[in-house]
């Protein structure tokens, strides 16, 4: 079973929980949170927890904004400077396989990261939890001109319903993406996965099915190298 989580510093001191696994995990997950909480909320937690207790050890953490008391997230590059340098350290700290991801805009980060280049690590795929596709009510607004560049596997968990970015939208552009791309819709759901009461499927329930296929996913990416 995965630990509660155990804090680890690097060297700007961004703030970051691991959860782990047996020492020989065969998939090791970096997951970012979204613009408006840190790696310490509910959703968060729960997900890596879960990952965690299915084999894959999940490392946590928080942009420099969160630590710092903000709301308002940090420019690109700073964002990207902080998702940098938890990759890079845990490269470092174990080579292998890696794959990284984040609900939101922790997911969007991790692909511009990808996109960009010289990580100096193994990165085997890419999950997003509700990718943003574009701002709520902005359609045109897209966040997709690195996607020509990210040549890793990608898997989109990604509600039918989601302001930010609907399955329907998410595959109109996935031929632009420069690798295979997987989407798991979440039927009915919003951008935080909340399905209507009315479908009589619990959010629990939900939320199993949305880890069971991330770890599903991870483990075939493994499987074909």
């Amino acid at each position: 079973m995965a630990s509660i989580g155990q804090s680890v510093r690097y060297s700007r001191s961004v703030d970051t929980v691991r959860y782990d696994v047996a020492p020989d995990a065969p998939a090791r997950l970096i997951l970012a949170h979204g613009a408006g909480a840190n790696q310490h909320h509910a959703f968060m937690v729960r997900a890596a927890k879960t990952l965690a207790a299915s084999g894959i050890e999940v490392t946590t953490f928080n942009f420099d904004y969160t630590s710092r008391g903000r709301r308002a997230p940090d420019p690109k590059e700073a964002l990207e400077r902080c998702f940098r340098e938890v990759v890079r350290a845990e490269a470092a700290r174990s080579p292998g396989p890696l794959f990284l991801g984040g609900k939101s805009m922790g997911g969007r980060i991790a692909s511009q990261i990808v996109a960009a280049g010289e990580l100096g690590a193994d990165v085997r795929g890419l999950v997003f939890l509700g990718y943003p596709l574009h701002p709520p009510g902005k359609p045109t607004q897209l966040r997709v001109a690195h996607w020509p560049n990210v040549n890793v596997p990608q898997l989109f968990v990604q509600g039918t319903r989601d302001a930010l970015g609907t399955v329907e939208e998410i595959t109109a552009h996935v031929p632009k993406l420069g690798a295979p791309a997987t989407i798991h819709p979440v039927e009915q759901g919003d951008h935080s996965f909340a399905v209507p009461k009315r479908l009589g499927v619990s959010q629990d329930e939900v939320f199993s099915r949305v880890f069971e296929a991330i770890a599903s996913w991870i483990s075939a990416a493994l499987a074909r190298g």
